[in-house]
């Protein structure tokens, strides 16, 4: 399972070069839903390996992406095909909600 680490530095190449859906998890250490998301992320992760691309994003070492996705509060999920965002979800979310998401 391996989950990315996005910063503005890979982004380009990680996320909106993907040829894979991406899910990227916007999150902060100090944030409990943030924490308790964190494992289901890591996950899904591991179940869809080769089929969806994890990715977290800390907000705090990141404000630049945090800011260009327009996060205003975490966690937030950012789905993304083909360079662009489809879908955006806010709050803890249980894991069926983070696969429906991806759907």
């Amino acid at each position: 399972m391996s989950v990315i680490t996005l910063t503005s530095g890979n982004f380009k190449t990680e996320a909106l070069d993907s040829d894979k859906t991406v899910l990227i998890d916007f999150w902060a250490p100090w944030c409990g839903p943030c924490r308790m998301l964190s494992p289901v992320v890591d996950e899904i992760a591991g179940e869809l390996q080769g089929k969806v691309k994890v990715c977290k994003v800390n907000v705090d070492e990141q404000p630049e992406l945090a800011s260009k996705f327009n996060v205003m509060s975490i966690p937030t999920l950012v789905v993304m095909r083909d360079g662009k965002t489809v879908r955006t979800s806010m709050g803890l979310k249980p894991k069926q909600a983070v696969l429906d998401l991806l759907r």
